[in-house]
Order: C-alpha cells, then structure tokens, then sequence
C-alpha cells in the first residue's frame, strides 16, 4: 500500500468577483495576495483517506485548486488502509458522533491496527515534507501523522470535520482513542465551536465551518433543459432529454452524462410530471435512509409526490465499510411499503466512475426536487443541506449538528426538532408540498444564506489566516 497523490488543477479565484459582494471579494483578494507572500516557497499538504465520496474530498478538490490559482503550491495526498484499519476510523466517526456503529470497542487490538496501519505511511509521507511546509490533516483516518510530521519541522494542523454538541461516554472514548496522537498539532481545527474537545488548548483551537464551490460541477447553474436531460440519461426520471446533458467541467472544458443510476429496487423511475423529494448522501445509518423512507410513507397518501433515496455506487467509497449493509437495510424498508407506495419510492445508486459526471447527476438531481431533506440522525456539517440551499431548493432536515447553523427554521428551510419523529417529518413534507409559495420563499432565502455565509472565499480566507499566524510565530 502506497500514499496517493491526487493532481488537482488551478482555479482563478477571480471568479468570485461576480458571486460575491464588492466590498467581500476585496478582503478575498487582499487575504489571497497575503498568501502568496507568507507562503512563499512553502508547500501546503492536505492529507485524508478518500479522493473521492464525501463532503472532506469535494471540499479539498475545489480549495486546493483556488489556492493553487491564488499562487500556493497547495498539495493532496490519500493515504492508503486495510479494511480493518477503516472499521477502526468508521468506529471512530460513529462514536464522534456519539453513536455506537457496529457496537465494537475502541481497546488495544483496534489501537495496535490503527498504529500499525498508519506508521509505514508516516514514514512515507515525511520524506516529502519539508521543514518550512504546512501540512493539514484531515479526520481520524490520518491523525496518527501529526506527531511523525511534527518531527520534521512543519507547521502541522489537525482538522476534525465531525462532532456532537453533547458528547457522550461513546465520544469521550473516541476522544482518548485519538488524543495521544494529536495532542501534539500545532492547531486543531473543528467546524463549530460545540464539537472542540474537552482539556485542548483553547489558544490552538480554530472555528472554520465548511463550505461549498458555486462553480464545481455539483453546484454550477443548470438550466432547466441541462436539468432535464441530466435527469433523463441518468434513469432518474422517464423523461425524454430536451438538450444535452451537459456541463462544465473544472478544467473548463464540456462534460456530458452518458452513465446511468442503478435502482436497487429494479423498478421505473419517477414520471416526468412527478414533483420529487429528495435526500442525497452516503449510505450511512447516521443519514438514516431507513427513517426517510418510512417517514415519507406516513403522509404519502395526503399527496402525489415521489420520494427519491440517492447515494454513490457501495463499492466505490473505499473508507465507508458499512454503505452494503445500509443499502440493504434500506431496500428492506421499502419492500416493507405497501404495494402502491413502493411504485413512488426510489432507491438510486449513482455511478462513480467518473466523479465529475457523478457530482452533476447529484446537481441535476436537487435541481429538479420539489424539496430536499437531509434527515440525519447526527451531522457534524451537513454540506448536502448547503447544496440545496444554494441550488435555491426548500430543505427539511433534522435540527442536529451544523444544519443548525444553515437553516434559520421557517426562513430558510424547516428545522425537525427530533430526527427520530417520523410523523413529523412526513407532516414537515406534505406541509410544503401544499404550499408552493412558501416553499419557493424558502428557496430564495436559502440561497442568499448560503451565498453570505457557506462559499469558497470565507473559508479560504480562514485557513489562510490561520497559516499565517502559525507560520509567523515560528519566525526568529
């Protein structure tokens, strides 16, 4: 097993000039002109587990390269692992999150797996590091470099993209688990200032929430015909393509769809004229997929929508060990459906071949839903709720985590107050069904949320500030 490096291209941060404020893009273009002068013959490295699948990978792939358009050699690196070492980093992310998973310790045997995982892959990766560089460390997967990487001389910052307001005894074990390998970063980064660690250092602590790329093949304006036909040659919809099913790739150039989704269920896609709902993420039982199915089943005789369950092809997302059996669970709740409710229930697979092309499906996708949910059981972010909201959509999704810090509940989308409150959830949907105008208001609200507070720019400027503040104590 070798580390893998991803190439990512660069992106002209001038392109913000039209999304954003005047008064906005000018602190964006000061802070990334401060950055080429701070980190001046220095390389940035970004380390995680996956280049592919997940909010941290789309994150990384559309930052780096604005960073490398800002002038920053900005760097990434995947690190390899067995599939016993990403059953220990799963176990981690659920027990982050307060959840037991799979209902398997955190001892010695899952310690000694993970040390041993990691160690080759410091040694590695520390032959490239050099000692004026700045390295990022992304999750639990490779929190086990800091200390390895610290002994080279970088500036090294741990990055932990998950959380829980009110940790429990599953947290704090994942916290001890962890800590002795990251005690040592010369930062530590969370998303929201709920989910930073009991007994860390508050003057090493950063808040740098995520964000998402307007312009990534995810989030790029469609209009409605590329909609359409997306749709249509993805098998989402039995529709016929008014268009092609195109969009712009990051490089620039013309991408178009020619994969389709596979319906686990075997059945017809949604009709043409059908008003969707629907939730898009991985196959994770903290997303729970089970509970939005049989949500949706509790109000679906109030009304004709269709309910469309969408996640990435199981076998490609190398770190997520347990998308198979969630799948399945899934698959079992709608055979559980009456008959005629199972014929407006669709459980989609999206092919990966090809990330871009994948990342426009989804696009398209939450483009062409009537309302998007996200009903998660715990979320340490939640960008699949900033997506919807800047795509204009009306989102329903569970008060837990970061979604708490997108949506203003009743302005910008509806907050569910308990996740596990299905006739609740259903009532939230068919409420917004029967309200087109409201919906479309939320919509619109969404959107100029999302501009103000979850883009590229602010996060950038964040992490640039941080770089430069470490960086200058390091200074003579």
């Amino acid at each position: 097993m070798t580390v893998q490096t991803v190439e990512v291209g660069a992106l002209d941060p001038e392109r913000f000039r039209d999304v954003l404020p005047p008064d906005r893009y000018a602190v964006f273009d000061e802070a990334t002109r401060r950055a080429r002068e701070v980190l001046t013959d220095r390389i940035v490295w970004n380390v995680n587990s996956t280049a592919h699948g997940g909010g941290v990978a789309e994150m990384l792939r559309s930052l780096l390269a604005y960073a490398r358009g800002a002038g920053i050699d900005a760097r990434w690196l995947v690190i390899p692992g067995t599939p016993e070492f990403f059953r220990v980093t799963k176990r981690l992310h659920n027990h982050l999150h307060g959840y037991a998973g799979d209902g398997g310790p955190l001892g010695a045997a899952e310690a000694r797996t993970y040390r041993e995982t990691v160690a080759p892959t410091a040694v590695e990766i520390a032959r490239r590091v050099g000692p004026d560089d700045a390295v990022l460390l992304h999750d639990p997967q490779p929190a086990g470099l800091v200390g390895p990487l610290g002994e080279t001389g970088a500036t090294v910052v741990w990055r932990c993209h998950i959380g829980i307001d009110e940790p429990n005894d599953l947290t704090r074990d994942a916290w001890d688990f962890l800590r002795p390998h990251v005690e040592r970063a010369d930062a530590f980064v969370f998303s929201r200032k709920e989910y930073v660690w009991d007994g860390l250092d508050p003057a090493k602590v950063a808040v740098i929430p995520p964000s998402i790329d307007a312009f990534s093949p995810k989030n790029q304006d469609l209009d409605d015909s590329a909609v359409r036909a997306i749709t249509a040659v993805a098998g989402l919809v039995d529709d016929a393509p008014h268009g092609g099913p195109v969009f712009t790739r990051e490089d620039g150039s013309q991408g178009w769809v020619e994969r389709a989704a596979t319906f686990v269920d075997g059945g017809d896609p949604p009709p043409a004229s059908a008003r969707l709902v629907a939730q898009v993420s991985r196959w994770d039982r903290l997303k729970d997929p089970v509970g939005v199915i049989e949500g949706f089943a509790t109000t679906a005789p109030s009304h004709d929508a269709h309910l469309v369950v969408a996640g990435p092809s199981v076998d490609d997302v190398a770190d997520d060990p347990e998308g198979a059996d969630v799948l399945a669970e899934s698959h079992a709740a709608w055979a559980r459906l009456d008959a005629p409710l199972r014929s407006r229930v669709h459980l989609a697979c999206l092919p990966m071949e090809d990330g871009e092309e994948n990342a426009a499906i989804v696009n398209a996708l939450q483009r062409r839903a009537t309302i998007v949910v996200q009903k998660s059981l715990a979320e340490g972010f939640g960008l699949t709720v900033t997506e919807a909201m800047w795509k204009a959509r009306p989102v329903i999704a569970s008060g837990v985590g970061g979604i708490r810090d997108q949506i203003e509940d009743g302005v910008s989308g509806v907050l569910l107050e308990n996740p596990t409150d299905l006739p609740a959830y259903g009532a939230a949907v068919a409420s917004l069904l029967d309200d087109p105008e409201r919906a479309a208001r939320m919509g619109r609200a969404a959107r100029e949320r999302a501009r103000d507070l979850f883009l590229g720019p602010r996060h950038l400027i964040q992490y640039l500030r941080l770089f430069e503040s470490l960086l200058a104590e390091r200074r003579p």
